[in-house]
């Protein structure tokens, strides 16, 4: 059966095109996404949901998407979805960064030019019939200082840009390297120095609690009063109340805004002071840049419901369409070695280690990894899910730790799950053969050779004489029919684990009295 994408917003013939050539069903309306209500009772039947800005993802809508597994934003921003809401219902949120890149960087330059030389007033001005050629003196941006705070895929654009404008460029990015920072030219500043230094400042970096208001008050207080603030990333970075106040000072020369904290923005500080320059958020307002986005996502969306690549989300890691046939059959693995472990804990889970050995450990580990914790919360918080359970795991205080290592014994790839409860250690690997289908071979260091079943019990003993008959005997009286016996010991006569599967579901009465065998120290049911 095919996937169903409801598109919801304005979307180009080519971008439906691609759904439909990929072989997924689309139901275009561009109008619901302003109609809540309509779009909550209907959204429900649809795998995939592709939105622009105008539909808002609440929370509960995602409570009626009973089938939905993406949703797709064409552009940059997702403030329009419920992320938490999202990432709680295993929905993979995936926005398109790169579509729009070129076309917000140029709208950031022009915004700056256009401020240097008044632009928008004089023209105002001389269609007005005026010729106030005195008025509007200008400034160069020839060996001019311009500050990028935020230097990724938007802001390295503006760099270049600059640079072709024979501009000084500095730069403020925790995560611009040293190396990254000679290929684009640009010289690493702090924040301060950026903010004490610089002619123009132009923001590009998210929204978040670390960068509200970056640019306040006593921020405007160390800058030049001859400064000239660009911001084309996100309404909030800039306390706007504290810059109308500096301009109206005069410590601070001019603004250029496209975003602003409330949008629409119908009334704003900044608005009327007459060296602002403002522009309803035309950042991502051009033809090229709307059919990129609305190409990507319908690209990205298809490549996730026909073969489960992922890319570009912002709830879950990137799953490449060439990695995604040879991670599947691992991510089962990943998910039923944290489901092995999960059953079998039953006390304070307070931390998990996964250590990739051999080939697996140069493949997506991030995604494996999500994979054994959504395994492990599981039995515990029944609608855990991959997306989910990262998030789930860091709220209840949950260590999780990746380790990678070259080689893996004797095994081409080797998985192993460690869990750390208030009162014991336990681990579990496992490794996928070449038949593709994964299998467990060590449970607390005795090694092992058991694929995972639907049902089956899991007993460890000491290794006496006669536990086998007696089991046996117990399970054959029940009418319990066993399909595979798997048996481990450390040494003669020490540990043993019969791990074993068996048709059917096993009744806590047998189940008490596998426990009661001689020798027998615990028996558990597990599901897989």
């Amino acid at each position: 059966m095919k996937p169903k994408v409801l598109i919801s917003d304005s979307l180009s013939d080519a971008a439906i095109q691609v759904f439909k050539d990929r072989g997924v069903d689309v139901d275009f309306q561009p109008n619901l996404g302003k109609d809540k209500e309509k779009l909550a009772a209907v959204i429900g039947n649809y795998d995939g949901l592709a939105i622009r800005s105008a539909t808002k993802v609440t929370p509960k809508i995602i409570e009626r998407a009973a089938k939905l597994r993406v949703i797709g934003r064409a552009g940059i921003g997702v403030d329009n979805v419920d992320i938490p809401a999202a990432t709680a219902k295993g929905i993979i949120v995936m926005n398109t960064p790169f579509g729009n890149a070129i076309t917000t960087a140029e709208h950031a330059i022009t915004l700056m030019l256009a401020l240097a030389r008044q632009i928008p007033q004089a023209d105002a001005s001389t269609q007005a019939g005026k010729w106030e050629k005195n008025r509007f003196m200008g400034v160069e941006i020839t060996g001019k200082t311009l500050g990028v705070i935020g230097c990724g895929n938007i802001g390295s654009i503006v760099v270049d840009r600059a640079h072709g404008l024979r501009m000084k460029v500095i730069a403020c990015d925790p995560f611009l390297s040293p190396e990254r920072a000679r290929d684009l030219g640009v010289e690493r500043v702090e924040l301060a120095d950026l903010f004490r230094r610089s002619d123009f400042i132009t923001l590009h970096t998210p929204l978040t609690d670390r960068t509200r208001n970056i640019i306040g008050a006593d921020a405007i207080a160390a800058m030049k009063p001859s400064v000239r603030i660009v911001n084309c990333a996100r309404g909030g970075l800039v306390d706007e109340v504290a810059l109308r106040a500096a301009l109206d000072a005069g410590r601070v020369a001019g603004a250029a805004f496209d975003v602003f904290t409330e949008e629409p923005a119908k009334t704003n500080p900044l608005f009327g002071h007459p060296n602002v320059v403002c522009t309803p958020h035309l950042g991502a307002s051009t033809t090229e840049a709307q059919e990129n986005v609305a190409l990507q996502v319908a690209e990205q969306m298809s490549d996730y419901l026909l073969s489960g690549a992922i890319s570009n989300a912002v709830n879950f890691p990137s799953i490449s369409a060439e990695e995604a046939p040879r991670l599947k059959p691992f991510i089962l693995l990943a998910e039923k070695l944290g489901s092995f472990a999960g059953q079998l804990t039953e006390t304070g889970l307070k931390k998990v280690q996964i250590a990739y050995d051999g080939h697996v450990a140069k493949m997506n580990t991030r995604a494996l990894t999500s994979a054994v914790v959504a395994g492990l919360l599981r039995p515990m918080l029944a609608d855990v899910n991959f997306v989910s359970a990262p998030l789930s795991a860091k709220e209840r205080g949950i260590v999780v730790e990746e380790v990678t290592r070259d080689a893996a014994g004797d095994y081409e790839s080797l998985i192993t799950v460690t869990v750390l409860t208030e009162r014991m250690t336990r681990s579990v690997s496992g490794t996928v053969f070449a038949d593709g289908r994964p299998r467990i071979v060590n449970i607390k260091g005795i090694r092992v050779d058991a694929e995972f079943g639907p049902s089956m019990l899991y007993v460890t003993n000491v290794d006496k004489p006669g536990f086998i008959g007696r089991f046996a005997s117990l399970l054959g009286d029940a009418q319990i029919n066993i399909a595979t016996f798997n048996l481990g010991r450390d040494t003669a006569g020490g540990n043993a684990i019969a791990l074993i599967e068996v048709d059917g579901e096993v009744p806590d009465e047998l189940l008490d009295r596998v426990q009661a065998l001689p020798h027998v120290q615990q028996a558990k049911r597990l599901h897989f």
